[in-house]
């Protein structure tokens, strides 16, 4: 393995800095990708400004990652050296450096990559890792204990009749939620800024609400008419759009449960919630159903969109600070800094 250069955060609230680090190997169901470029997430700069707990620094940050396998471990089976790959770089849970994104090579785990095609530039593609995982642990892991669980994502889904409401259609979680919940056999009612309904609509979603609307919560349940609800998801985790989304599944016909990539509190009687952790799907059957199964497929036949659209950027790892600031104004966008 050559050698590598990460982008560490030495410490709270201080700086990215550029430093040399030991070669990067493989475990036996990982492998090592030589990354071509890697997407930006709040969660990155709230941890550099504003952490939630004492994190061991210093911290190989980043989440979404695109690039070439050059190495794979002993039990791994979906890859090989030269693969082109997309996937969710998993070092801020796993507490190993050598699994965050912002580095030249990153260590991915088997079940948390997939293959894509190479009508798809590394730019386009590197959006979707955490988008997916997020909203593949809120729609696919079982019900009530995880998310909502919603049948499998198909190629050629056969519609069963319920409708998934998706609060936050174009931010890059709901861009897949909607995506996902339509593979999976769903209608989908999005809520969205009227600039991006369009958008909404191209990504597969029957109706699409208006969320700065003073009577949205009325809007949607309208939509709701003639519908059944299986679940609610809300993808923006702030307290009004919780707020909405459990007013939206009390009124309207169908299961009552939601899920949030936040955590709710106090919620009425009959309502379940369900607080998403992305991460989660390492330990259970969803991520090869969507990673190793379905997700490389779809993109392959060309099923499924790689949303947001990028916004690049920088060019190399010392982009990525100013990357940050950039990703805090993004909208129906995501930001995105070449690599190699």
């Amino acid at each position: 393995m050559p050698p590598n250069t990460a982008a560490y955060l030495p410490s709270a609230k201080a700086r990215l800095t550029l430093l040399p680090t030991e070669r990067r190997y493989p475990d036996e169901t990982e492998i090592v990708v030589r990354t071509s470029a890697v997407a930006i997430n709040q969660i990155d700069w709230k941890i550099q400004f504003a952490p939630w707990t004492e994190f061991p620094y210093p911290l190989v940050l980043g989440e979404d990652v695109a690039g070439t396998v050059v190495e794979t471990g002993s039990c791994v089976t979906r890859f090989k050296r030269g693969d082109r790959v997309i996937g969710h770089a998993v070092g801020i849970f796993s507490g190993d450096e050598r699994h965050g994104a912002f580095q030249e090579f990153v260590v991915l785990e088997e079940n948390m990559a997939c293959v894509f095609p190479a009508s798809i530039g590394f730019e386009k593609g590197v959006v979707l890792p955490l988008g997916v995982s997020t909203a593949s642990a809120a729609l696919f892991a079982k019900k009530g204990e995880q998310g909502l669980g919603l049948p499998r994502p198909e190629l050629e889904p056969v519609k069963n009749g319920g409708t998934v409401l998706v609060w936050g259609g174009t931010t890059s979680v709901g861009s897949n939620a909607i995506q996902l919940a339509v593979a999976s056999g769903c209608e989908v009612v999005a809520t969205a800024g009227a600039k991006n309904f369009e958008y909404a609509r191209r990504l597969g979603a029957a109706t699409v609400v208006d969320y700065k609307s003073k009577t949205v919560v009325q809007d949607v349940v309208a939509a709701f008419q003639g519908r059944r609800l299986v679940g609610a998801f809300d993808t923006v985790g702030s307290e009004d759009s919780k707020k909405a989304t459990v007013a939206v599944v009390e009124q309207v016909e169908g299961e009552k449960i939601a899920a949030t990539v936040d955590e709710f509190e106090d919620l009425p009687e009959g309502i379940m919630g369900v607080g998403v952790m992305a991460v989660s799907i390492r330990e259970n059957e969803v991520s090869e159903m969507v990673y190793g199964d379905y997700l490389p497929k779809a993109l392959a036949a060309g099923k499924y969109q790689t949303a947001p659209d990028p916004y690049i950027a920088g060019i190399g790892l010392g982009a990525i600070q100013g990357a940050f600031e950039a990703q805090k104004k993004a909208s129906a966008r995501k930001v995105v800094v070449t690599i190699f």
